[in-house]
């Protein structure tokens, strides 16, 4: 039997949704594919930053089929600057799976769903709470501090080992008549009022039913374990330029920024100069030997678990054939031609410098 309180306050809850919730593209539709497309968008990136291209996308690739049927350098193409990179990769897999085993429908069926690439037990139930209507309880960041606040959870919300704490609370509050309204609710709530810095109580819609805020703790939650500072690397990068155009690699498929290009580089050794790292990264990671490096600028890149800082050299070829250690394949181009290829953040925020010194040298 669910308790008296929890049904009223799912009540509460969709009924404030209802007449509080943003305007966004997604929730215009009930189409899984695009549900899911939104979903796999959201996941560690802000509403704001998703929407342009969550449009962009769809215009790409409006169905399932069209992603399937498209190149992986499309796809990227097209994510690129939205980071987390292997959502896209996956996002093409799952496609091209969903096509061939599916008949291009995705699955309705939580054993199904979660044998695709990259989905999870919050992109599954998103997906099939939101498209299907189906009650499967959605447990994220937003969900977690809400949760925290309104039952005095201690378990810490960034600690791993507490997930299970909150996925079973989140099962027993789940309204099986209104999945789809209470699941976007819940992290709507989150989102506009529940904030983690000065959360809005007095707009709260479950104001009366939080222990933290009736015991004046809502500082205290929610908890978090203090996490190790994030690492910092620096990194020479090298821009070799031959008869007019310069070189670019394209990383493996696999692993952080898999299947983007990039201008070769790697990290700084304590023993060397930036200009020594850039000479000799050149001739390990691609085979050639070039003339000293002329210093183009230096960018600041932060990546969710490290930092970079990025020294960017131009360099004349003087010897040697591309040969690949590490990259899977290489391009010489014009640098007007780079906007074809997708590129990784870092490497997007110093082209116009070397645009600029490329320009006065010729």
């Amino acid at each position: 039997m669910v308790p008296k309180q929890y049904r009223q306050l799912r009540k509460v809850l969709v009924d404030w949704y209802q007449h509080n919730q943003r305007n966004l593209p997604w929730r215009q539709t009930r189409d899984p594919y695009k549900i899911w497309i939104s979903e796999v968008m959201l996941q560690q990136t802000q509403v704001n930053t998703v929407i342009p291209y969550y449009q962009r996308f769809l215009a790409g690739f409006p169905d399932i089929h069209d992603l399937a049927e498209s190149g992986l350098q499309n796809v990227l193409k097209m994510w690129e600057g939205l980071g987390y990179y292997s959502r896209a990769r996956n996002l093409h897999k799952t496609a091209n799976i969903v096509v061939n085993d599916h008949a291009g429908v995705i699955p309705d069926s939580l054993t199904e769903i979660k044998k695709l690439p990259g989905v999870g037990d919050y992109i599954a139930a998103a997906v099939l709470s939101i498209a299907y209507n189906i009650p499967q309880p959605v447990v994220d960041g937003n969900v977690k501090r809400v949760f925290s606040r309104l039952f005095c959870i201690d378990a810490p919300v960034n600690d791993s080992k507490s997930h299970t704490v909150f996925k079973e609370k989140s099962h027993e509050l789940m309204d099986p008549t209104m999945p789809a309204a209470y699941n976007q609710a819940l992290m709507e709530l989150g989102a506009l009022v529940c904030k983690p810095q000065n959360p809005h109580c007095p707009d709260c819609p479950l104001q009366s039913h939080c222990l933290a805020y009736k015991d004046d703790k809502i500082k205290e939650y929610p908890r978090r374990i203090k996490t190790k500072p994030i690492p910092k690397y620096a990194i020479a990068v090298g821009v070799v330029m031959k008869k007019g155009k310069v070189l670019i690699t394209r990383r493996k498929d696999e692993g952080l920024l898999g299947g983007l290009w990039e201008f070769p580089g790697g990290r700084i050794s304590p023993s060397e100069s930036p200009e020594t790292t850039c000479l000799r990264i050149l001739k390990t990671k691609v085979n050639l030997t070039v003339g000293a490096g002329t210093f183009v600028t230096r960018i600041k890149h932060a990546y969710t678990h490290f930092k970079i800082t990025v020294d960017v050299f131009t360099c004349r070829y003087k010897a040697g054939r591309v040969k690949l250690n590490g990259p899977v394949d290489f391009r010489w181009i014009h640098l007007d031609e780079i906007e074809a290829y997708p590129l990784h953040k870092a490497n997007h925020k110093f082209i116009p410098a070397l645009r600029k010194i490329m320009k006065s040298s010729a």
